[in-house]
């Protein structure tokens, strides 16, 4: 019998039907094997302490259940949340902490590899920072915005600084339910000791709990880490890129760049066009060094460079079986320890670069900000000397699509005005008069227990089809990417008049892409410009706009969906509900979050209703904030010019 899809980009699934022609396992194969616990999957299981595992099943399930300690059902389910968004907010953050230090670094000359890139980004920073920067140097002022935003990762009271970038009814809500985030590292630490057997077991200070931990994550942690990267590397524009498994090149040294921290991959980049790499290069028997990306690192220097990307979560596996590429840096995240094993059957080298991710049977090139580029030529030399190794026993991949990515806050700010008048005015006036329905943010994981990537391309199209504005970030990005949505010739053609007049009038595509997952930060720092621009909601809750991520799967995905509902914003991931097993804890994440927050959490597996839920979102908050009411096909119908004659004619 024929094997389902298991990937709905179509070289995707070639190459998985390869593999399964070769016997390699992968990813994909092993989701079909190997089924996901029911009773782990939705929060059921309590292995907090050695009197467990607890495991609420059956009659055991009721929301009266308990484990052999008294800890109830909803209790339970809380707090296995409430620790997967730490998880989820601590590698954010342990992120962007690595990035500050970097920043402090390059003001300092530890990292002389290192430049200021972007100082308007940075004299902003330090405007929002309350530090002074007229007629200072730009390392001096890259000081003390660095030392600054170092104090809110070890802060022990106050608050993050950044909190004050929301709309002020938002920080109100914030201040009025006691989730204020003070510190990274005092959330991040308060929170797992919350989860601790026989300390808090009241299912909605649990959930408060994750929110100020979240907050800390979306206000402090991906923000910081965003900025950062902007002030070092530039703040993305838009540029033309490629997308497929067909950017390896059969005559030039392949490496590839993958996970989430952007320093390294940036000096790689740089590195592979110096005179002496190429020249090495030429002496293996190549014709030059090719890079692409993978995940987010793909997103990032995609975004500022234009190296095409190999894809997301779900692809990393299938770049190796091209037999193509000659080595794959990894640093933190996401990434499958398959790899290495997988690697064994080709050629390619798998280097980790960061000493908090190890992969036994790896090559380990620990990466030190102070040799950058001494680091990143290892790493180059290390892929040329393994050109000749090469066998073309891989997956003759081709795919490529075109694409343009290097949308930012401060670009598309720029497209609506110029210089002299940049603001979000044009689009919150389209938003009223119902020219664009309202805003959805398409963000998330790829899974290889869906067919990979087409949640995220059912969603994409419906909504630009019924003149919603799609933004993405992250492996959401890579799916729109990959099957060519991510073009204004390519995506105009399937978008609503309404939306598709706005675009054409701007130049810009209905699907935008953001950047990486800590990129989800520029998504806060829209609706909070948005607000200050009026004519919409005075805060973040209330727009008509949804945050969805239908295909997610990690730790760090729950608390973005956490940090964007406690910041006001409806969120739907797709799959099942890791909280499904407490009625309770649904009620909390969705009622009492929206009255709250005017934010909501929902897990819905059917990308049917994930539209309809979404859109019944959208059209409520237009109708809570009195726009027009949305009108399809009002907008966009081409209208036919009269001559005088006509003119005449038509008033007799």
């Amino acid at each position: 019998m024929d094997k389902p899809i298991r990937s709905a980009n179509e070289a995707a699934e070639q190459i998985v039907r390869w593999s399964d022609e070769q016997n390699i396992s992968i990813c994909f194969d092993k989701a079909g094997k190997m089924k996901s616990c029911p009773i782990g999957s939705s929060g059921a299981c309590c292995s907090n302490c050695h009197v467990g595992p607890c495991r609420l099943i059956g009659s055991n399930a009721e929301e009266e259940a308990t484990g052999v300690c008294g800890a109830s059902l909803p209790s339970i389910v809380a707090r296995n949340f409430l620790r997967k968004v730490v998880s989820g907010t601590a590698a954010h953050s342990d992120h962007a902490r690595d990035m500050a230090f970097t920043l402090l670094a390059v003001a300092t000359g530890e990292a002389k590899d290192f430049r200021i890139a972007d100082e308007h980004k940075l004299f902003k920073m330090a405007d929002i920072l309350e530090i002074q920067h007229q007629g200072r140097d730009a390392k001096d002022v890259a000081k003390d915005v660095a030392t600054t935003l170092i104090d809110d990762f070890g802060r022990q009271r106050g608050e993050i600084n950044y909190l004050k970038r929301a709309p002020q009814k938002t920080q109100e809500r914030w201040k009025k339910w006691g989730v204020v985030p003070r510190g990274v590292d005092r959330e991040v630490c308060e929170g797992m000791h919350r989860t601790h057997m026989g300390v808090d077991h009241e299912p909605d200070n649990l959930l408060l709990s994750a929110v100020r931990v979240s907050l800390a994550d979306g206000w402090a942690g991906s923000m910081i880490s965003t900025d950062i990267s902007d002030v070092l590397f530039g703040t993305p524009r838009p540029m033309r890129g490629k997308a497929g498994f067909g950017m390896f090149k059969d005559d030039e040294v392949n490496i590839v760049v993958h996970g989430h921290e952007p320093t390294l991959a940036e000096m790689i980049v740089a590195m592979a066009d110096d005179p002496e790499m190429q020249e090495y290069a030429r002496s293996k028997g190549a014709a030059g060094i090719n890079l692409g990306g993978m995940c987010c690192t793909a997103n990032e220097i995609l975004m500022r460079h234009g190296i095409p990307t190999a894809g997301g979560f779900t692809n990393q596996e299938l770049a190796i079986l091209t037999g193509k590429v000659d080595a794959m840096t990894v640093d933190v995240q996401c990434i499958m320890p398959a790899l290495v094993k997988l690697s064994e059957r080709f050629h390619t080298k798998v280097v980790t670069t960061s000493d908090k991710a190890k992969f036994t049977g790896a090559i380990h090139v620990g990466y030190q900000e102070h040799r950058a580029a001494e680091i990143a030529k290892e790493i180059i030399r290390l892929a040329v000397d393994n050109f000749p190794n090469r066998k073309q026993t891989g997956y003759p991949a081709t795919d490529q699509q075109d694409l343009v990515a290097g949308f930012s806050q401060e670009y598309i700010e720029y497209m609506q005005g110029g210089r002299m008048r940049a603001s979000f005015r044009p689009l919150n006036d389209a938003i009223q008069v119902g020219r664009i329905r309202g805003v959805v943010g398409l963000a998330g994981c790829d899974n290889p227990r869906v067919p990979a990537q087409g949640l995220h391309r059912y969603l994409a199209m419906e909504f630009i089809k019924s003149d919603v504005l799609v933004v993405s970030t992250g492996c959401g990005s890579h799916a729109c990417q990959a099957a060519g949505y991510m073009t204004p010739e390519m995506a105009l053609q399937h978008a609503g008049p309404g939306l598709k007049e706005v675009c054409e009038a701007i130049g810009i595509p209905p699907i935008l892409p953001l950047g990486s997952c800590v990129d989800n930060s520029r998504i806060l720092t829209i609706l909070s410009a948005m607000a200050e621009e009026g004519g919409l909601s005075e805060e973040i809750g209330g727009m008509p706009g949804v945050g969805i991520a239908p295909e997610w799967m990690s730790e760090k995905a729950l608390a973005i969906g956490t940090y964007f509902a406690a910041s006001g914003v409806p969120v739907i991931f797709g799959g099942e509900s890791p909280v499904g097993a407490s009625k309770e804890v649904v009620r909390i994440m969705t009622e009492t979050w929206n009255e709250r927050f005017k934010g909501a959490f929902h897990f819905e597996p059917d990308p049917e209703k994930i539209f309809d839920l979404a859109l019944q979102y959208i059209d409520a908050a237009r109708e809570s904030l009195k726009l027009k009411k949305y009108e399809p096909g009002k907008f966009g119908v081409e209208r036919v010019l009269m001559d005088m004659a006509a003119r005449r004619e038509s008033s007799i």
